[in-house]
């Protein structure tokens, strides 16, 4: 469907595919990759996919995948389903940027692109600035990662939409992945340092161009970019589906939305916290103890009606796998994961602009706790600003359900992307983004 972000989103990949991506390289991006403006005024996103295939995205959430075809041209399928839209690209003098999508021409942006090395927290980190044409005074959002393994630098297509409307954008890969060094790792101290030499490095580079400048970080990224910004103030924050609970709350909290979204009743949803408890002991102790623990919980509610439903954020990886695996593949998965970390701490004495866009169907990272908390900190006086896209899974993307009851993404909502972007460029918000519920500070 998409790429995992949320804590431990790794553990989707299997040993041997964790080894193969460890080994690959990303190919170089397609001439055909950039941002184009459409003669209709609209702006499109062409960004690299999956096995060969480009992606394509406008500002209004909509996106789809893109195949060659014989005659040149490349026919989309709706976001993630497979399942034909009825658009198609062309592509005329590639190295000149010229479009077509459907039956409305286009040229590409000349966004300035900046590609750089840079020190991060004792290791080199690769990274790029994008900036908008021109030499306006402009501000910069450095993009930070969730738990994902992939190339920002590659993968992500904000860089070239953010730039697009106006803003400077640093992405960079983060340790142990794409082509900056280092170990990976979860440690949100160590990620959020390495954000801090990022920011340094964007304003560096951007020089006389750098207006205000703050953080956007997605999933995992959400509890990374607030501490960042303790650290050393910036001027905004945009936390996306993140939350403002430790991660082994989070897999409670998912656990618990499993058993509201199945139709599960009060003894159903106390039978799931037991097996929450028992997975919560095996990744506190590092994948050493607790598994006495835990088979004794599968064993005991293994044949009830709710436990097929039990998926939370990680416990269906130690439910779905022997105990020889978990303790060789899980370590070096969520390597250095603070599975207690408390964010509030920090949210509590920062006092940056935030925004905090949040799905409402989100199976991940459920955000009902975490606006909760966040409505506090707001009649506290935190300058918070809180968006919920109701029908939004994790990744801020809405989504279709098959027969077999699994989620295909279809689109991010509407709205989503020109929230940030307004937030970012310091304009007053409007009344309505999409469907979104907005809640403003008093």
């Amino acid at each position: 469907m998409r790429s995992a972000g949320s804590w431990l989103g790794a553990l989707a990949l299997a040993g041997a595919l964790l080894a193969a991506q460890a080994l690959a390289s990303d190919p170089p991006l397609q001439c055909e990759v950039g941002s184009y403006r459409l003669d209709n005024g609209e702006m499109l996103d062409i960004g690299p996919g999956a096995g060969g295939q480009l992606r394509w995205r406008t500002t209004d959430g909509r996106t789809g995948a893109l195949a060659p075809q014989d005659d040149g041209t490349w026919t989309s399928t709706l976001g993630w389903t497979e399942r034909p839209d009825g658009h198609r690209v062309s592509f005329s003098d590639c190295e000149r940027g010229g479009v077509r999508f459907d039956k409305t021409a286009g040229h590409r942006v000349p966004l300035e692109h900046i590609d750089t090395r840079f020190r991060g927290s004792g290791v080199a980190l690769a990274g790029r600035l994008t900036l908008p044409p021109g030499e306006d005074t402009v501000p910069l959002v450095v993009l930070v990662h969730g738990a994902e393994r992939d190339s920002a630098l590659q993968r992500y297509s904000l860089q070239r939409e953010f730039a697009s409307a106006g803003i400077g954008v640093f992405a960079y890969d983060k340790r142990g992945t794409g082509a900056s060094e280092g170990r990976y790792t979860q440690d949100y101290l160590t990620l959020a340092i390495d954000a801090i030499h990022a920011m340094r490095e964007a304003r560096r580079l951007a020089g006389a161009r750098a207006g205000r400048v703050g953080y956007q970080g997605g999933s995992q990224g959400g509890w990374v970019a607030p501490l960042a910004a303790r650290i050393e103030p910036v001027d905004f924050v945009i936390v996306s589906f993140g939350l403002a609970v430790s991660p082994l709350e989070e897999d409670r909290e998912a656990i618990a939305f499993d058993m509201q979204r199945g139709g599960f009743g009060p003894e159903a949803t106390a039978g799931a916290m037991e097996v929450a408890d028992a997975t919560a002991r095996v990744i506190e102790s590092g994948f050493t103890e607790g598994f006495e623990q835990l088979e004794a919980a599968k064993a005991k509610y293994g044949e009830e009606s709710w436990y097929p439903a039990v998926r939370g954020n990680f416990t269906w990886y130690l439910l779905g796998n022997d105990e020889a695996t978990v303790r060789r593949q899980a370590p070096q998965l969520v390597y250095g994961i603070p599975a207690q970390y408390d964010p509030m701490p920090v949210l509590e004495t920062l006092d940056v602009p935030q925004l905090w866009a949040l799905g409402g169907q989100d199976r991940d990272a459920p955000p009902g706790e975490t606006l909760h908390r966040l409505a506090r900190l707001q009649r506290d006086g935190k300058p918070i600003v809180t968006a919920l896209f109701p029908h939004a899974d994790h990744g801020m993307y809405e989504f279709e359900t098959g027969a077999d009851g699994e989620r295909l993404s279809t689109r991010q909502p509407a709205g989503y992307f020109r929230l940030m972007a307004d937030f970012i460029l310091g304009r007053p918000l409007r009344s309505q983004y999409g469907n979104a519920e907005l809640s403003l500070p008093p």
